[in-house]
């Protein structure tokens, strides 16, 4: 791996930025397996560029422009990405451990089976983003747009995900043991097959979310918001579900046993081989379809 130095990255920034500008003799810079730990990348213009299989451990790439660049398999282990500008980016296979996301534009970017833990994206924009196979365990996700993004299979247990935007996403068979959701929106979100076992969904809104064959088992969700939400053979065993709004919701098959709908809006709700053995029905409303 050729280790570069901040004299050497300077001048490839130079030549990076006439070839940016479509000048003659110039072609994109190439630090594929390239060793970047000693250098400062603040506020640089690496758009385009090859940086797959780089190693750039610990470095500071406050605000740089890394549009559309090729990151497959780089290390980026604690790096910094504050407000950093990576729409398109691929970053399949990479190392984002303990990285600094926060507020960086990620709309577009693969990330397919990336190592995100315990990162922090706080504010982040992931919208469209494909997060397949990742592993954001323990990370904060804070406020981040997650617009449309697909996360099968992802990892997000224990991860802070409070006041984050799923609308839409694709969530199937995504693990979210424990993870905080309190006042996430999943609107329409799919979640077939996730796991949510203890996860905080409070005063989330899951309005029409596909929750089909999910697990709840002791999730809190009290007042969220499940209107029209499909929650056919979902396991909700002791769940709290007080002050919720099920109105119109699917829960044909649900295990219910021991969950708790004091207080919770049932109206047109559907029950029919529902389990509510043991759950407390004191809901603002007798018919449950």
């Amino acid at each position: 791996m050729n280790r570069i130095s901040q004299d050497q990255l300077n001048q490839i920034l130079k030549n990076h930025a006439a070839y940016l500008r479509k000048e003659e003799g110039f072609e994109r810079a190439n630090l594929s397996q390239a060793d970047l730990r000693d250098v400062d990348l603040t506020d640089a213009n690496l758009r385009d560029a090859n940086l797959s299989d780089a190693n750039l451990k610990g470095v500071n790439m406050t605000r740089i422009n890394l549009t559309d660049a090729n990151l497959v398999d780089a290390n980026l282990d604690e790096v910094n990405l504050t407000n950093a500008r990576l729409s398109g980016v691929n970053f399949t296979d990479a190392n984002l451990r303990l990285a600094n996301l926060s507020n960086a534009k990620l709309t577009g970017a693969t990330l397919i089976d990336a190592n995100l833990d315990a990162a922090n994206l706080d504010g982040a924009n992931l919208m469209g983003a494909d997060l397949t196979d990742v592993n954001l365990k323990a990370a904060n996700l804070s406020r981040v747009n997650c617009m449309g993004a697909k996360l099968v299979d992802t990892n997000l247990s224990g991860a802070n995900l409070q006041a984050a935007n799923f609308t839409c996403a694709n969530l199937t068979d995504a693990t979210l043991i424990g993870a905080n959701l309190k006042d996430a929106n999943l609107m329409g979100a799919k979640m077939t097959d996730a796991d949510l076992t203890g996860a905080n969904l409070h005063g989330a809104n899951l309005m029409s979310a596909i929750l089909t064959d999910a697990r709840l088992i002791g999730a809190n969700l009290k007042e969220a918001n499940l209107t029209s939400a499909k929650l056919t053979d979902a396991n909700l065993v002791g769940a709290n579900l007080k002050d919720a709004n099920l109105k119109e919701a699917d829960l044909e098959d649900a295990k219910l046993t021991g969950a708790n709908l004091a207080g919770a809006n049932i109206q047109d709700a559907y029950f029919e081989g529902a389990n509510l053995h043991e759950a407390d029905l004191n809901g603002k409303e007798d018919d449950a379809g």
